[in-house]
């Protein structure tokens, strides 16, 4: 699935390439390949380019969006970042490699929520993170 049909972030800033699982309010699983092309890269660093880990972190905060826009009692809401509880970064990504990443809600309200996300690339962790969001109105 487009998350461009789901959440309202456009390029440069969409770091999500498909959605590939959801259940509406509760998970969801997709994926996203950061291109060799992104203006990062060039700057971090020049000579081994490596994705910041804040990117992987926004990339599982836009797929746990789609987790909860899909879920009607949210739809034309927009989650905002409200804290970051804790990230982990266990290994480097490189340009063009492949994240497969997950997202559970742990708590969900008529305002707010909590959620875990996951980033593994070729079956190992790279990233690890608990988010707290709030939800406004579009």
């Amino acid at each position: 699935m487009d998350p461009r049909e789901i959440i309202p972030h456009r390029e440069p800033f969409l770091l999500l390439d498909e959605v590939v699982q959801v259940e509406p309010g509760v998970s969801a699983k997709g994926r996203w390949t950061p291109r060799s092309s992104m203006a990062v890269f060039e700057g971090h660093f020049p000579t081994r380019p490596t994705l910041p880990g804040v990117y992987m972190v926004e990339s599982l905060a836009q797929l746990g969006a789609c987790a909860v826009l899909m879920d009607d009692r949210y739809r034309g809401s927009l989650p905002l970042f409200g804290g970051i509880d804790r990230a982990r970064f266990r290994r480097q990504v490189l340009p063009e490699e492949t994240l497969d990443l997950e997202v559970r809600m742990t708590t969900l309200s008529q305002r707010a929520g909590k959620g875990e996300g996951v980033a593994r690339r070729s079956g190992e962790t790279v990233c690890e993170v608990s988010f707290f969001f709030v939800i406004a109105d579009s």
